[in-house]
């Protein structure tokens, strides 16, 4: 009976999948589906992160006073972890996010990057699905820090998709709408950890994380992949490495002449008992190391790049302090009684009306890196000249406006800051350069802002000329955007990728753990 019933349950997953692949085969993905798609998974990515710091699922410490003890609730109370060991775990993602950015973003030369965005959000599902079955403090620290790692594949490879797939008019638009899924996705994180964590378990919140993520998943595996734009994949590129394949060297040879194919056969033939030994491995490690300095020497040579992400690094470090210490400064400064709720709605509503407002502002002026500059520099002086002023106020009455026309106007860097990482490196650095981008703005801007805010405030004891001392380091991003207006730039979307292939090129690429069978699928 039971051999019976589970091979009715292997004949209906085999269904299952037959069915999702039919079905998947009907679809084609055009720009706008692609764009909702990757914002519902973006908005996921951000739900988590406020999911682990809301109360219903953070929770607190359990205490004794009077003589009457309280069992603590949520993480905190479950593990007994102290304030140093929950902020670690707040953080503990970007461990992970920061050391696997820049390895999906080399990864993406040699294989499909649409693929490489499933494997990470396969990772972040399972990740997830383990911090709802974590036992102590250093299970779920270290679910955490697989949580970065499958965003990591996603963060540096959707926005070079999105820009590829934006209608010409509307690039920065859509990446607007994009970035405008972080702050909405928090806010989202913080009510339903506080719902499903108050009404249920802290762990069925990171539980429902990953069923919810679980379709995307599949998507990302069984739908055609996409090409990116600068990258030409095949199956032999897969044995050459980011060599060219012997096909595309004859249809891209200078004379129209027929070479190298013999030479290249037998070069394989010698080199096939190779593949399975340690040296060969080593070599071809060593080989991806050498490209991945090759392409950071080159990326680091992009002046225009470089100095815009300076600036996003200045920039960081002042959003990333507000956002932490913004509530205690002005429950000090204003007595808020609610201050939690005033940050929060003030940064919701301005992180996504700011957001959305500077992409359309871009488009409309037309999206050029020196407008994208200009853009930048002349928003960030005024936000912060509005946020200066504002912690200048003696009335809650003043700060409110003043502080919330600050942050609109700084949230409206956001989708020009990272049109310029995209547009001002070849096409084939795009992932490189939205990865390094994200390591350099979290390690030199929002992770050491904080501790530095709260050193500086140990020593000052007043939070009005703490938040002073901080808006005034947003100048150190508008000098530099100032600066990069009289940069000479070259917008290099449409360049040539490095084997001579035209970046408008598309071609249907073979899943990365594509077991052979597509071939047989096509031809029935």
């Amino acid at each position: 009976m039971q051999i019976k019933l589970a091979c009715h349950t292997v004949r209906f997953c085999v269904l299952t999948v037959e069915s999702i692949y039919a079905v998947v085969e009907l679809i084609t993905f055009n720009g706008c589906r692609l764009l909702v798609m990757f914002c519902i998974i973006n908005m996921l990515n951000y739900v988590d992160r406020g999911v682990i710091a809301s109360n219903g699922v953070n929770g607190s410490r359990g205490s004794c006073s009077g003589g009457t003890c309280s069992s603590g609730s949520g993480i905190q109370g479950d593990f007994n972890l102290s304030n140093f060991e929950d902020g670690v775990l707040s953080s503990a993602f970007m461990v992970g996010l920061l050391v696997a950015s820049p390895i999906f973003a080399s990864l993406a030369k040699i294989h499909n990057p649409f693929r490489l965005i499933g494997v990470g959000l396969l990772v972040w599902t399972i990740a997830t699905a383990g911090c709802g079955c974590s036992f102590d403090f250093w299970s779920i620290t270290i679910c955490r820090m697989l949580v970065g790692v499958g965003e990591a594949s996603f963060i540096s490879l959707a926005a070079p998709f999105i820009d590829d797939n934006a209608p010409a008019a509307q690039k920065t638009a859509w990446l607007a709408m994009f970035y405008m899924c972080i702050p909405t996705g928090i806010a989202l994180g913080y009510v339903y950890g506080g719902l499903v964590g108050g009404h249920l378990h802290w762990r069925a919140a990171f539980w429902g994380e990953s069923i919810l993520m679980l379709p995307f998943v599949i998507l990302g595996f069984v739908i055609k992949p996409l090409e990116l734009k600068g990258f030409t994949h095949n199956k032999k590129t897969k044995e050459y490495g980011p060599m060219l394949s012997p096909e595309l060297q004859d249809e891209t040879s200078n004379n129209g002449i027929k070479q190298g194919v013999p030479a290249i056969v037998e070069g394989l033939a010698e080199k096939l008992p190779e593949k399975s030994s340690l040296s060969s491995f080593g070599k071809k490690v060593m080989i991806e190391i050498h490209h991945f300095g090759k392409d950071m020497k080159e990326l680091l040579q992009e002046r225009v790049y470089v100095v815009n992400v300076a600036g996003y690094i200045f920039y960081n470090f002042v959003i990333g302090a507000y956002s932490y210490w913004g509530p205690k400064a002005g429950q000090d400064i204003y007595h808020m009684a609610s201050a939690d709720l005033m940050f929060g709605g003030i940064t919701i509503v301005c992180g996504i009306f700011g957001t959305l407002a500077g992409g359309f502002i871009l488009d409309k002026i037309d999206s050029t890196i020196s407008n994208a500059f200009k853009l930048l520099s002349g928003a960030t002086f005024l936000g912060a000249i509005f946020c200066f002023g504002a912690f200048c106020f003696k009335s809650l009455y003043g700060f409110i406006p003043f502080f919330s026309v600050g942050e609109l106007l700084v949230f409206a860097t956001q989708a020009p800051v990272n049109y310029i990482c995209l547009h001002s490196v070849k096409p084939s650095l795009r992932p490189l350069s939205m990865a390094m981008s994200t390591v350099s703005i979290h390690i030199l801007g929002d992770v050491p802002s904080s501790p530095i805010v709260g050193f500086i405030q140990d020593k000052i004891h007043n939070w009005r000329t703490t938040a002073l001392l901080l808006t005034s380091i947003l100048i150190g991003a508008f000098v530099c955007w100032f600066c990069g207006i009289f940069l000479h730039s070259v917008d290099r979307f449409n360049e040539e990728s490095e084997h001579g292939v035209p970046a408008t090129e598309r071609s249907n690429l073979r899943p990365l753990l594509d077991d052979g069978n597509d071939e047989a699928r096509t031809s029935q």
